[in-house]
C-alpha cells in the first residue's frame, strides 16, 4: 500500500516491491490557483526539473514530496520519472529525480522500515547537490547538516568492503553511504569540489543551489 497525501491507493500490477505510475494514483492539484500561486508552481517545477538529465527531466512528472512522503502532482509527466523541487531551507530536502524502484527506496525510509524492499537498483539524480544529516544512517534527523556536492546514486545494498569503495564524504568519485546497513548505495559525486575528503571540522564551501540543467552525452 502506498499513502500519499493523506489517502491510501493500493498498488496493482508491476513486480513486488516495486512502484510503477500505473499502479500510484498522485494526488493532483484542483481547482483554481492565484497568478502568485501559478508563479510559486512554475518555480518548483523549474527547480526539480534541474535535478537530472534534461533527456530525463522533459518527461517527467513533477511532485511535492513532504517529509512522509506523500506526493502532490505539479506537472504529469510520461515517462515514468518523478522530478521534486524540495525544500533548500530544510536539512535532506534536496531537489531530485527519482525513476520508480528509486521512488520506493525512499518510501521505505520515510516509513521507518528496516530494510528497503526494492528488488533491482533504483537510481536517483541530485544535479543541484543536497544536504544531509550523516553518512552513517537514514534515520538521523538532528545532526548538523553535511554539505554534498551535485550527485547520483545507485539505491542497492551495496558493500563497501567487497566493492573496495570508501565510505567517507567526498567531493569526487565514489563512495558507500549509509555504510553496514540495509541501506547502503552507491553514491557518485562529481564537480565543483575539488577532490578533498569532507571532515565535520571544515567550513563548508559549497552550498544547496541549482546549476544549469545539464545534458547528458552517449
Amino acid at each position: 500500500m502506498a499513502i500519499l497525501q493523506e489517502r491510501t491507493y493500493a498498488q496493482s500490477g508491476g513486480a513486488p516491491g516495486s512502484y510503477s505510475n500505473s499502479a500510484i494514483a498522485l494526488p493532483q492539484q484542483t481547482g483554481q490557483s492565484s497568478p502568485e500561486e501559478q508563479q510559486e508552481t512554475a518555480a518548483k517545477i523549474a527547480r526539480a526539473m534541474r535535478a537530472g538529465p534534461i533527456e530525463i527531466t522533459r518527461g517527467a512528472t513533477v511532485a511535492e514530496m513532504d517529509h512522509r512522503g506523500h506526493m502532490t502532482v505539479l506537472r504529469k509527466g510520461s515517462n515514468g520519472w518523478v522530478c521534486v523541487p524540495g525544500n533548500e531551507n530544510r536539512v535532506g530536502d534536496p531537489p531530485m529525480c527519482l525513476d520508480e524502484l528509486a521512488i520506493q527506496w525512499f518510501m521505505d525510509i520515510y516509513a521507518g522500515r528496516s530494510a528497503p524492499t526494492n528488488k533491482a537498483p533504483g537510481l536517483c539524480y541530485m544535479l543541484c547537490g543536497a544536504t544531509q544529516h550523516s553518512n552513517d544512517t537514514p534515520f538521523d534527523r538532528t545532526s548538523p547538516a553535511i554539505p554534498i556536492g551535485p550527485h547520483w546514486m545507485v539505491l542497492w545494498p551495496f558493500d563497501a568492503k567487497h566493492c573496495g569503495l570508501p565510505t567517507t564524504v567526498r567531493d569526487a568519485g565514489a563512495w558507500i553511504m549509509f555504510s553496514g546497513t540495509p541501506y547502503a548505495y552507491l553514491h557518485v559525486c562529481g564537480d565543483p569540489w575539488d577532490g578533498n575528503e569532507y571532515s565535520a571540522r571544515d567550513e563548508a564551501r559549497w552550498t544547496m543551489q541549482c546549476t544549469k540543467a545539464r545534458t547528458t552525452h552517449t
